[in-house]
Parts: structure tokens; sequence; C-alpha cells
């Protein structure tokens, strides 16, 4: 049994790349880890099964009071799920709902929090959602953004791009490592080098380099197309769609970028994301 180590960010930042860096370093595969085995490695939150099994009934048939009233308890039951850190995904902000806190810090180590530049994530949005890109804009703008209870999943709750990147990163703390998903392409093995110093490890040179390898962009692209990818949205033709930065440059307008702009400058400044 061992503390929860979150993988936090929003929608459609790079969470699944930074768990198919760690699936691959630390399982140490002689051949690319497996995109549909991830959740092996690496819990998802919002797994309606875990919540289930606590109530005995499926997630999509209870109000959210009555989930939320669980999950202090499913965080525990993630505990002793493996028999060290528990890596576990989130895309909820660092909040609270129904006034219960949704990361329940008794069973919480630390966290790994991944940022990308708001411009390019409401274009990764507007295909995983299935909207245009104005409404992914007022998306990213929303407080209230979050999802719904299924029987597959419990609700997400996002909040606003500014709200979820403050809440997690506003204040420096020694067990939080925070990446830009922009060093990750640019800098892969110096970026995903500081993860590991992050987490206490020194794996060999040649080890971060092949689970850099193993979790790149046309790697993960490669594994979709031939096996396709569970977690890809029904309104996607592919999960692993672009994996670029600045694709902004060429399909926003003008006045979808100052939207953008307006609506989250602040934190768009602390990571120079600004146009």
């Amino acid at each position: 049994m061992g503390a929860i180590i979150w993988l936090a960010s929003y929608p459609k930042s790079g969470n699944t790349w930074l768990r198919a860096f760690l699936f691959n370093l630390l399982r140490n595969p002689p051949t690319p880890a497996s995109i549909n085995e991830l959740d092996r490695f690496c819990i998802g939150e919002s797994a309606g099964a875990w919540y289930a099994h606590r109530a005995g009934q499926p997630v999509g048939g209870m109000t959210m009071e009555a989930v939320m009233a669980l999950l202090p308890q499913v965080h525990c039951d993630f505990t002793g799920a493996f028999p060290d850190s528990v890596f576990v995904k989130t895309h909820n902000f660092l909040g609270e709902s129904c006034n219960i806190p949704l990361h329940n810090m008794d069973v919480t180590a630390g966290a790994i929090y991944v940022v990308r530049n708001p411009l390019d994530v409401v274009i990764s949005m507007s295909d995983h959602f299935g909207v245009d890109l104005d409404t992914a804009i007022d998306r990213l703008g929303d407080p209230l953004a979050a999802t719904e209870n299924t029987n597959e999943h419990a609700a997400e709750f996002h909040s606003d791009w500014s709200t979820h990147v403050k809440s997690w990163t506003a204040e420096p703390r020694p067990s939080l490592h925070v990446m830009r998903y922009e060093d990750m392409l640019d800098r892969p093995n110096r970026s995903f080098r500081a993860l590991t110093a992050f987490l206490g490890l020194t794996p060999p040179n040649d080890r971060l380099r092949k689970a850099v390898k193993f979790s790149s962009f046309d790697t993960l692209k490669a594994q979709e197309r031939q096996h396709s990818f569970k977690e890809r949205s029904e309104f996607s033709q592919a999960f692993f769609r672009a994996g670029r930065k600045q694709q902004w440059r060429n399909i926003l307008t003008p006045a979808q970028i100052n939207r953008v702009v307006r609506d989250h400058e602040t934190q768009m400044t602390r990571y120079n994301y600004l146009p």
C-alpha cells in the first residue's frame, strides 16, 4: 500500500503522454507498453467501477452528492492498488464539489502537473468533445465546466483553464512538479530527466532515452492506428491527433485568439504563452 501521486492536467494537455512515459520507464518493457494497458499501471480517478464497488450500484444512477460522499474513501481504496506509490490520473481542478475536496490529501504524497498553451488546448478540445472552436473557447472559460456521472465514469470538475492551472500551481510546494507540454516536445530528455529527479529516481541514460522513445507521439499514434485506443472520444477520428505546439497560429482567428488571451492572460503570462 502506498500514497497517491496525482498526474494532473486540464483535459487535452499531455496527461496520456506523461502516463505512457512513466509506464515505459518504470516497467521497462522490451517493446513499447500498450496504450490500452495504461490503466493497469495508472488509475483513472474518475473510473466508475471504484465508486460502484463502494456504493453497490452503478454511478450513473446516483446523485452528484452521493458520488462525492464516496470520493474520500475511494481515494483510500486507490492506495491499496499497488504496494508502493500509486499514480492516479486526474482532470479535476484542486478544489471542492458538494463541500467535498476533490482530492483526498490524507492519502496524497505529491502531484505532477502538466500545463499546455490554452490556444492549442482549445483546438484539441474541439476535436475531443465534438464542438466548434468558439464553443471550446467558451468551455475553456467556464468556471462550472464539468462532465456528468455515467456508469463508466464519475463526474470530473474541470472549471475554467485559468482556475485549473492556478489551483494546482499557484503555491510552489516540494511535493509538486510542474511540466510544460512544450518543453516535453522541445527538450524531452531534459524535461523527463527533471521528472525522474522529482520522483527520486536516477535511471541510466539509455533507459531514460528508451522510455522517451517508447512514449513518443509517433510511437503512440502508430499504436492507435494498429490497435485503436479505448480512451478515444466518440467524436474524434484519433486520440493522438497532431502532437504539435502553436497549431493555433494557423487555425484560430484573431478574434478567437483575443478571447482566449482576455480570459486567461494572467496564467498565460506565468507560463510564457502570450502571443
